[in-house]
């Protein structure tokens, strides 16, 4: 018998288990039977259903009683009509390519097809299903083993027959008896019906599963057990036994997500962190009296909760959300100027080297003399604010690392450079992050490791793309959340627009009249592009795909404005590419108010303020997603004057992502917005896949559909690591934590 930890290649032969390793890194039973099913096709006896929903994906079997080649009309090419006979109707079926299967679908002959239902005029068809040319009954014969000769079909029915093949070329039809077919995540070179062929042959051979979960959870929740579940989600009866099974297993993953963050919990408490009380006449004290504005309700709140945080003897773990312009950075600047007072240091790490190089200038801009310490005319409570970044000249790095090692810069800035072995800080007592989800988690993790010996630095985050407070608090654990939702007084909302370019060109041609009438107002705008140029493609899902639509380049639009459309005015080019020098100097430059019109990338999706800048043009700015949308139009608006964003697409009215940014430009509230992109996007995205290095993604628990079981799963794993932090008297609750989170993942959600 097997178990769940036995190694594939002792029981499915070398070939098949490096192809599983190969393509899922599937290596062991449990890996293979925690690759769940991502849908089941169902039988044709189901069709005593007349009509089956929209969408639902069928399988029937049936006799051709009509096959015709025909014109299709409103575009060149052919199809082939198929009406088909079954049990209880008749069913209508077209393929889009005659020539590959007219010779074998043909009237008389008796086949399986399975395909989605979609509906025209109030009739349910088949388009290009898969099928399986089917022989004829054999009377009185219980043999499920059939000589077909050679299989006749295409798709995943084919596919599924072929897996099933014995060595004397008989098909196994048994599988085609369930009422449910299992149909798997897959690739060409491991095809859904491969996996389905090792789970039945592994599920044949394998020993009853002991369950990790205590009998007491089990009843409370009414959870079927891990054995019933393992079998029942791959080789089901009915629906109600794939939703009792992914009741089950989904629990088991947020029990073991929960378990994870929980320990993470307890470890944070067992850290010693510096205790930076509020020093009264200090740094922080003087730099709030002599700020010209009042911070908002909202702001005092944020920073009292962040100053109460960084007064206590375990690390501050806080992550600090909110609007674009809510006023974020006076936040992180007030709590780094009391760890400033307290006698340590603090790091701020930027996603780009242009942000890190605004945050340096507008921090010292802010500071005034208090930022110039060792100079004359500065204040006696004076620190230094030092910038470091990777293509900094060799002097100015080295002056900026000799500041951070001496501690003569309480605040160091910087980008990845900021990570670099050869950086050092002489007591680092705080980390702010901004921008979180732009930074590897290893990045952040070395960061936080240069405080002194048995000290954990403070740590804030901050991100402009607000994150449900569900999410938030499952996905980064152990973070506190604040919030900031009001805007700075005198900030005016953003209006937005959707110009539908291919239909409305003239609308295209307002815009760039819009942004003169505002430059001779003496204000200014950005021009936003997907891509740089040199013949690449855009940053959107369809960026390697030949058929989609042709994107315009920051260098293409920068040398239409500024040579036949906008000749008279002053247009500037911003991308990554440029080296850094450059890159500053037109930044400088836009800033300083001697660029009208910048035509950039998204280099300037966060942080950078230029509050002249009233208009932004977003070119193919459905090649951007929800939350970039948002970030993107928070650079305008930010001073007395309105802000307008103009989202230019080439794709119609009435389409999906028309709808997108219709969404985008119907409102201003970000957490709306959040909403709206997570629901929309994978959830691989929302644990952090790109920062982990991994694609994989938690496999039936969703975080914004499971809350309840999300909770449920939190209380019980708090309970457990009170009593065991690190498992040693469960075991079956440890291997659980590792088969239902991969371990790339949970290094992740340790570290974050």
């Amino acid at each position: 018998m097997a178990t769940l930890s036995d190694r594939l290649d002792h029981l499915l032969g070398k070939k098949t288990a490096d192809a599983l390793e190969e393509a899922f890194d599937i290596r062991t039973v449990e890996d293979l039977l925690r690759h769940y099913p991502h849908r089941y096709a169902s039988q044709g006896r189901e069709l005593a259903e007349k009509d089956p929903p929209e969408g639902e994906h069928i399988t029937i079997i049936a006799r051709v009683t009509s096959a015709a080649v025909v014109k299709m009309k409103n575009r060149p090419g052919s199809m082939l009509k198929v009406v088909l006979s079954t049990d209880t109707q008749n069913v209508d079926v077209t393929f889009f390519s005659p020539q590959k299967v007219k010779h074998v679908i043909k009237p008389g002959v008796r086949a399986m097809f399975s395909g989605t239902v979609k509906y025209f005029r109030q009739k349910w068809s088949l388009t290009h299903p898969s099928y399986l040319i089917l022989p004829e009954p054999r009377a009185g014969s219980e043999d499920p083993v059939v000589n077909v000769g050679r299989i006749r079909g295409a798709g995943d029915l084919a596919g599924i027959a072929r897996a099933s093949q014995e060595a004397g070329a008989g098909v196994d039809m048994s599988v085609f008896d369930r009422a449910l077919i299992p149909l798997y995540p897959a690739t060409r070179d491991v095809e859904s019906w491969t996996i389905m062929k090792c789970v039945r042959q592994i599920l044949d051979q394998l020993d009853h599963v002991d369950d990790p979960l205590p009998e007491n959870i089990r009843a409370e929740r009414e959870l079927i057990g891990l054995d019933e579940a393992l079998r029942s989600v791959h080789l089901p009866d009915t629906r109600e036994d794939v939703e009792n099974a992914h009741d089950r297993l989904r629990f088991d993953e947020a029990t073991a997500l929960q378990l994870v963050l929980a320990r993470r919990r307890h470890d944070n408490a067992e850290r010693v962190a510096p205790e930076c009380l509020p020093v009264p006449g200090g740094i922080a004290d003087v730099f709030e009296k002599m700020l010209p504005f009042q911070l908002t309700e909202g702001q005092h709140t944020v920073a009292d909760e962040i100053s109460a945080d960084l007064a206590q003897p375990h690390p501050m773990s806080r992550l600090l959300q909110g609007e674009v312009g809510s006023g974020k950075t006076i936040v992180a600047l007030r709590a780094m100027l009391q760890v400033v007072d307290a006698g340590y240091q603090c790091a701020l790490l930027a996603p780009t080297e242009v942000l890190a190089t605004q945050h340096a200038r507008s921090l010292r801009a802010m500071l005034g003399s208090l930022a110039t310490a060792g100079e004359l005319g500065a204040h006696e409570k004076a620190t230094r604010v030092a910038l470091l970044t990777g293509s900094m000249p060799v002097a100015a790095k080295r002056t900026a690392l000799n500041e951070a090692i001496t501690g003569d810069a309480g605040i160091v800035i910087g980008t990845h450079a900021l990570i670099q072995d050869n950086v050092e800080f002489f007591n680092l007592g705080m980390v702010v992050v901004d921008e979180q989800h732009r930074f590897g988690v290893e990045q952040r993790d070395r960061l936080r490791s240069r405080a002194r010996e048995g000290l954990s630095p403070h740590l804030l985050v901050m991100t402009a793309t607000p994150i449900p407070r569900t999410i938030a608090m499952t996905v980064l654990g152990d973070l506190e959340v604040s919030t900031l939702r009001q805007l700075p007084k005198g900030r005016s909302p953003i209006k937005s627009s959707v110009v539908p370019a291919s239909q409305k060109p003239q609308w295209v041609a307002r815009a760039w009249e819009r942004i003169r009438e505002d430059v001779a107002e003496g204000r200014q705008a950005y021009v936003v592009c997907s891509r740089i140029g040199d013949g690449e493609k855009g940053d959107g899902e369809d960026a390697f795909d030949e058929k989609a639509p042709e994107t315009k380049s920051a260098v293409e639009v920068y040398e239409e404005l500024s040579g036949s459309i906008m000749p008279d005015l002053r247009v500037g080019l911003l991308h990554g590419r440029l080296p850094a020098d450059e890159k500053d100097a037109v930044m400088r430059d836009f800033t300083a108010g001697d660029i009208d019109v910048l035509v950039c990338t998204t280099v300037v999706e966060v942080g950078v303020d230029v509050p002249n800048a009233t208009i932004m043009v977003i070119v193919d700015a459905d090649r951007f997603g929800v939350s970039q949308l948002h970030q993107l139009r928070g650079r305008v608006g930010r001073g007395k004057h309105q802000g307008l964003c103009i989202l230019v697409t080439e794709m119609n009215p009435g389409g999906p992502a028309y709808e997108r940014l219709s969404n985008v430009a119907s409102t201003n509230d970000g957490f709306e917005l959040a909403q709206l992109d997570l629901a929309t996007r994978r959830e691989g995205d929302i644990l952090g896949a790109a920062q982990s290095g991994t694609t994989s993604t938690l496999r039936l628990l969703s975080l914004l559909g499971h809350e309840d079981v999300i909770a449920a799963a939190s209380e019980f794993a708090r309970s457990v690591i009170a009593d065991d932090p690190r498992l040693e008297n469960h075991p079956g609750l440890s291997a659980m934590v590792t088969s239902a989170l991969d371990a790339d993942r949970i290094e992740y959600l340790e570290k974050t």
